[in-house]
């Protein structure tokens, strides 16, 4: 299994689709950290405009896990944009190249074919939010240095510098299981048809969908958050809030978990079931 794994991933870093995410990051990421480097001190105060006018800040309020965390909430409701692009194309790839029969008459089953392309998938969700990590949390750090971070939710909590680097490391991981749920979701589209364009389309179309019945203050849409997956992607930032919701934490991650494992399935047993034909 993990040398399929291999070949799925050397299949999926053989494609330029793969890299539009890490360039988009790779350059989007920075040109933040230098529009905040620019701004110096106004920066932090433009992002936290609100309590401008109530309090008075000092220190270095300007340091690498404040612009971090700015970006993780700026740019985490756009990377199921990027992850979409490899996640739709894992299965219907196959199909459009045409290379689905000499797939099935490989020595290997149809379990394993498509769970190391899940696999795969899952890995190359992980490396892109590492990425994301790296220019973010530690181009920040590397630039800014460290220092106190202010969040605002129902209440103001400001967090020592040494009790920060610990609550990035879990947002990120948390953040890849919710981009996890994302890819799992396109790669179950991806085993219905022949072509990626279907699935990417598709799977962008009900999340974009989800986000926007979830922000909509009606009765009727507030009956439906709780089915939504989407209702569950903000756990990351949990770890921003003081004290930590861990049983809310827990069952999110659960209810995301069961996603990725039922959508995982679904697609498992079409691909067990499918007519090869091409």
């Amino acid at each position: 299994m993990i040398k399929l794994i291999s070949i799925e991933l050397y299949k999926i870093f053989s494609k330029w689709r793969t890299y539009i995410g890490f360039i988009a990051i790779g350059l989007l990421v920075p040109l933040i950290h230098y529009a905040f480097f620019m701004a110096g001190e106004k920066g932090a105060s433009f992002a936290l405009r609100n309590l401008g006018d109530q309090f008075v800040y000092t220190g270095n309020l300007l340091n690498g896990y404040f612009i971090s965390n700015f970006i993780l909430q700026s740019l985490f409701v756009h990377i199921p944009f990027l992850i979409v692009l490899v996640g739709g194309d894992l299965l219907a790839g196959e199909a459009t190249g045409g290379t689905y029969r000499m797939l099935v008459t490989r020595p290997v089953s149809r379990f394993q074919i498509v769970t190391s392309k899940f696999i795969a998938g899952i890995i190359y969700t992980a490396l892109l939010i590492f990425w994301l990590a790296i220019m973010s949390l530690g181009l920040g750090l590397l630039l800014f240095g460290s220092g106190p971070l202010i969040t605002v939710r129902s209440k103001i909590i400001i967090f020592a510098s040494d009790d920060i680097f610990w609550r990035f490391i879990c947002a990120y991981g948390i953040a890849i299981l919710n981009m996890s749920v994302v890819t799992s979701l396109a790669f179950l589209f991806s085993s219905f048809v022949q072509n990626a364009i279907g699935p990417i389309v598709t799977t962008m179309a009900i999340i974009i969908i989800f986000l926007i019945v979830s922000v909509i203050p009606i009765d009727f849409f507030e009956s439906l958050k709780p089915y939504l997956f989407t209702n569950y992607f903000g756990g990351w930032n949990s770890f921003f809030n003081d004290p930590i919701d861990k049983q809310k934490l827990i069952k999110d991650s659960m209810v995301l978990l069961a996603h990725i494992v039922g959508f995982y399935g679904l697609a498992l047993l079409i691909f067990q079931k499918k007519d090869i034909l091409s």
